[in-house]
């Protein structure tokens, strides 16, 4: 293991200053909005609803929780239910739209005061349609690594319906196929319209934080304009390991680290910056206002706002088995849960340890229904399902590339250091068999077997996995200190994977489509633009970076410690 700079809180700066604590946000907006007879303070699923309601009541105004507004309960539980469905983990991505929730008469109540005067603050989820279009905008964002925080503590309600005492996995389902669309769906119709005038930051309760909407704008311009990074977040897992605390500089007391969300944008946050003070705002509001710019019209064209890449970190130095796992086809993915793609994936090694492996694909000569009633009879608790009879063990070093596609049944085994590339919809994982343990929780995590045999492609058994999905490295090209090599992926999946080593300036060229790279050796390296189109921005070993298609052309060099020395860098792009 190497010690390693690895940036854990990359941030654009912004011009201006961000105002922290209620009273300094409270006194901004009282001096900016103050000839405004209502305001609208409108939340994300999520939030704290009582620290808003309790800080806004100190205005003077009416106070109008929109909460009260919304559909009784029990009509919302009937609403959702075809989208949540009864399953643990799983349901359909819901069409529904925000003022679904709310009963029409009292939405028509609320206007008729305003129009008749006085002065109010309406705060909650869609506080800005219930206020009505003239009515300014204060939004409050919320990243969403800290609702999920949330859920694991039962502290927040879900939109429209109070849903704490839920599992922290059945909370997430509700956000995922329901609540957080529509919230997103709300605030990118108010983001649009010009209404938000000012955004509150309270991912930290003790410590609100407010800016302009301008100063929002311009920092999302400023980091679409060049390489960036998305804040990464950890997580302990059953099967965790140590590489991270080591390379990523974290917490040594915790027992592991299995996970690290390094680029996922729906799930990551960005940092914006004024001085030492930084405003937390999710990615996805970049993935939602710069499409095209940050996709590239081509793959806006195909993905819409949704980006397909995603990279992750999986430890398990020192730790296990991550779970005998298959993810579904896209067809399988489309019919049951309403997703356009699905997680075609693939395992390259930043390190490996003694014995290493990855399972990947079925021994030849499997009897699917012995495979399957074995998978039941462990499941039941019966025995310790015979894995290496059915899958296949493939010894794992250090920079070997494993794909993925769809349906290919497939785990890293213990003492690796997984970076995953994959698309990106992320919880579409059906759990086979788990190594006989419990989660973190001390309960056992979901098996999902009924659902895996109906997408693990059969005939993908040893000769198809030695020749098309284990190092299937292509040279592209090699010149005096440069190599450039096809790694992947699969030619059923959408991504291309291409890594560089170098020991002088390689040149890119997104050609108009997004790029997402991680510097996979070295110690250091700075990317720039041949015609200074953006400011050089500098990376360290194992941080993953994007470069949005309208950067054009940049070069990648070797910097700092790595200057003159040999470093890798790990690519992936939509084909």
């Amino acid at each position: 293991m190497r010690e390693s700079n690895y940036d854990k809180h990359p941030s654009t700066p912004i011009e201006g200053s961000i105002i922290t604590g209620w009273d300094g946000i409270l006194q901004v907006l009282g001096k900016e909005l103050g000839k405004e007879k209502v305001w609208a303070v409108d939340l994300y699923a999520g939030s704290y609803e009582e620290d808003f309601a309790e800080a806004f009541g100190r205005t003077g105004r009416e106070l109008v929780d929109v909460r009260s507004l919304m559909r009784p309960e029990a009509e919302i539980e009937d609403l959702t239910q075809r989208f949540l469905t009864d399953d643990v983990l799983f349901g359909y991505m819901s069409n529904l739209r925000l003022e679904d929730y709310f009963r029409k008469e009292a939405v028509e109540e609320v206007r008729r005061r305003i129009r008749e005067g006085g002065e109010y603050v309406l705060v909650g989820t869609g506080a800005g349609f219930v206020a009505g279009e003239d009515v300014p905008v204060i939004y409050a964002d919320l990243a969403r690594w800290e609702i999920q925080q949330r859920f694991r503590r039962h502290e927040v309600k879900a939109l429209g319906i109070d849903r704490r005492e839920d599992s922290p996995s059945v909370q997430y389902k509700r956000g995922y196929f329901n609540d957080w669309n529509i919230c997103d769906t709300h605030k990118d119709a108010l983001f649009k319209s010009g209404r938000i005038r000012f955004w509150i930051e309270h991912n930290d309760r003790r410590n609100p934080k407010l800016i302009s909407d301008s100063q929002l704008r311009q920092g999302l311009e400023s980091t679409v304009a060049g390489p960036f990074r998305v804040v990464p977040f950890f997580d302990p897992a059953p099967w965790g390991g140590q590489w991270m605390k080591e390379v990523c500089g974290l917490d040594r007391s915790k027992p592991n680290y299995g996970w690290c969300f390094d680029c996922v944008p729906e799930e990551n946050s960005l940092l914006l910056k004024a001085g030492d003070t930084t405003f937390e705002l999710p990615s996805q509001d970049l993935v939602l206002w710069h499409p095209k710019q940050l996709l590239g019209e081509r793959i806006w064209a195909r993905f819409g706002r949704s980006f397909p890449i995603r990279f992750d970190f999986l430890d398990t130095m020192g730790g296990g088995n991550l779970s005998l796992q298959v993810h579904p086809t896209v067809d399988f993915a489309r019919r049951e849960f309403g997703l356009s793609y699905t997680q075609d994936e693939s395992y390259y090694l930043l390190d490996a340890g003694e014995g290493a492996s990855v399972y990947l694909g079925l021994k030849e000569g499997v009897d699917r229904d012995e495979m399957i009633s074995d998978l039941r009879a462990a499941q039941r608790g019966e025995f310790s399902f015979p894995a290496d009879k059915y899958v296949n063990n493939i010894p794992a070093h250090r920079h070997d590339h494993f794909l993925i596609p769809s349906g290919t049944i497939h785990c890293s085994g213990g003492n690796a250091m997984v970076l995953e590339i994959s698309a990106t919809p992320n919880i579409f994982t059906f759990k086979l068999w788990d190594w006989n343990r419990l989660g973190l929780d001390g309960k056992p995590r979901p098996i999902n077997v009924e659902r895996g045999k109906e997408v693990i492609q059969w005939e993908r058994t040893t000769p198809f996995v030695m020749s098309e999905l284990c190092n299937r490295f292509e040279v592209l090209s090699e010149e005096e200190g440069i190599k450039e090599e096809r790694t992947g992926l699969h030619r059923f999946e959408f991504i291309e994977t291409r890594r560089h080593t170098f020991d002088r300036p390689v040149l890119h060229d997104t050609e108009g489509g997004v790029h997402v790279l991680n510097l996979c050796e070295g110690e250091e390296a700075v990317v720039e633009s041949p015609d200074g189109a953006f400011k050089p921005f500098t990376v360290h070993y194992a941080e993953t970076f994007i470069i949005p298609a309208a950067a054009g052309k940049y070069t990648i060099t070797p910097s700092g410690p790595s200057a003159g020395k040999t470093c890798k860098t790990i690519k992936a792009s939509v084909r």
